[in-house]
């Protein structure tokens, strides 16, 4: 017992440690990106279908409105330039209509501009304290009539709280002009809090894991970390026969597990890049990111599911716990997940895929998945020693799972009366935050990350808790 406590102190204390480590490298992969968001306040510009007015020397528009953004940090208008050259300089102005203090200010070369043409005023600081705060948006000219462009404007658009004038004149309507900014995240500005109170819940459950050791008392978690230290050799040949039978007599061997997503992807990219390209960018990267992760997930679990029958003659002679046949499964799965990020980086660098250091985080959604595929592969290994036909079951329902997620189609398809089938689906959130890490080089909110990883330990512990509660029926089935 007293071996057993020390060896746990020595668990415990490595996992302490790579806590640590990953909060610290979590910190720094985010990096800005884990206080500050684009905001959900920013204003989209309205579609224009005519001219203010020519903004000649004289003519002043000025466009009220309030914006739910707590960094505002740009503000951009719309021009047109009745399609002939203009001359002078145009002005855009942002005030606080109350006190009326300048916030930001830009002049712009009016002979640059050009028909429909987005210009942008953009503050050397982000301006804050001015969330839900009354502004004008205020543009004139020293341009002569006939040489001076027209903001445009949406006459059809009236929003509430927002008023267009022209010299003091109100008119229906309202500017085409955007703003945008960011906004913090209450998660992020409290992150060591954070860290701090889940480290000291993580060192309370050690604590009482080892006191529970200690009295004797019987601790599934301890039960479970002894087995996997006692029974580590074996683990390892289990693994090394399900990734050698796999590819047993095949000349290629384990480069299929390199090859074969990429000869999907290419397929797949032939079919669907004349529908699908054009709305999505870097679609080869974008799609071979779907085939690896939905791959790993339907093989795991394929391979779970008669991962007991398939052992039967093992499990009936010798005893080990019944849960690593399963887990020894996944595992050579993930072997094959490894070796398929190596196409996938490959590819993302011949198309130009610019690298950002939150593309690391990507892993953190695979590790979900894999966390996920575990508990299902429980699930599924324990119904299929009751119920033989789960396995024809699973196979409709793997196919159905596989439409059901964006991997070869955008996520806007969907009509939005279909769209709590992504947002009900767990294979959907894994994936689309291992894109937002690739592709758009940027680390989803850290509520994102608590979301997946409940996901996947809600999954796991139903699965466990499943098959530990039929496990010892199974000799009476094989």
């Amino acid at each position: 017992m007293e071996q057993k406590t020390v060896n746990l102190k020595k668990i415990f204390a490595v996992c302490f440690a790579v806590y640590l480590l990953l909060t610290v490298a979590f910190y720094f992969l985010a990096g800005e990106q884990l206080r500050l968001r684009d905001s959900r306040g920013n204003m989209g510009m309205p579609a224009a279908d005519t001219g203010v007015a020519e903004l000649a020397q004289g003519v002043v528009i000025e466009q009220i409105f309030s914006a739910n953004i707590q960094r505002l940090e740009s503000v951009s208008v719309q021009w047109g330039t009745y399609y002939r050259p203009n001359a002078g300089t145009v002005t855009m102005e942002l005030r606080d209509v109350s006190s009326g203090a300048l916030l930001m200010a830009q002049t712009f070369d009016a002979a640059a501009i050009t028909e429909g043409q987005v210009l942008t005023m953009t503050a050397e600081t982000p301006l804050e304290g001015v969330y839900g705060v009354p502004l004008v948006l205020r543009l004139y000219s020293d341009a002569q009539p006939g040489s001076a462009p027209a903001p445009l404007m949406a006459s059809s658009v009236q929003n509430d709280g927002q008023r267009l004038t022209v010299n003091g004149a109100e008119m229906e309507g309202t500017l085409c002009f955007s703003a945008a900014g960011t906004d913090y995240i209450w998660t992020g500005l409290h992150y060591w809090k954070f860290v701090a109170v889940f480290g000291a819940l993580l060192v309370a459950v050690f604590a009482v894991i080892l006191r529970r050791c200690r009295m004797g008392k019987r601790s599934y978690v301890v039960n479970a970390i002894i087995a996997l230290q006692k029974y580590r050799f074996l683990i390892r040949q289990l693994v090394s026969r399900d990734f050698k039978t796999k590819y047993k007599r095949s000349i290629l061997g384990m480069f299929w597990s390199f090859l074969n997503p990429l000869l999907m992807m290419i397929v797949q990219y032939f079919v669907f890049s004349t529908i699908f390209k054009s709305d999505i960018p870097h679609y080869p990267v974008y799609l071979l990111i779907g085939i690896i992760s939905f791959n790993f997930f339907s093989e795991s679990c394929g391979m779970s599911l008669t991962s007991i029958l398939g052992n039967a003659g093992l499990i009936t002679k010798v005893y080990m716990p019944k849960y690593i046949y399963p887990l020894t499964r996944v595992i050579s799965s993930v072997i094959n997940l490894a070796i398929s990020l190596i196409p996938l980086v490959i590819v993302a660098l011949i198309t130009g895929v610019h690298f950002e250091k939150s593309a690391v985080l990507a892993l953190y959604f695979l590790a979900c998945l894999v966390v996920f595929s575990l508990g299902l592969g429980l699930l599924l290994s324990a119904s299929m020693v009751f119920f033989r036909d789960t396995q024809f079951l699973w196979g409709v329902l793997s196919t159905v799972w596989m439409y059901a997620t964006p991997i070869f189609y955008p996520e806007n398809i969907l009509p939005d009366r279909f769209k709590f089938v992504h947002q009900v689906n767990p294979l959907y959130h894994f994936l689309k935050n291992a894109r937002m890490c690739v592709l758009g080089g940027v680390s989803p909110e850290p509520v994102i990350y608590v979301q997946c990883l409940m996901i996947a330990l809600v999954m796991l512990a139903v699965g466990a808790l499943i098959f530990r509660k039929a496990q010892d029926k199974f000799v009476l089935y094989l």
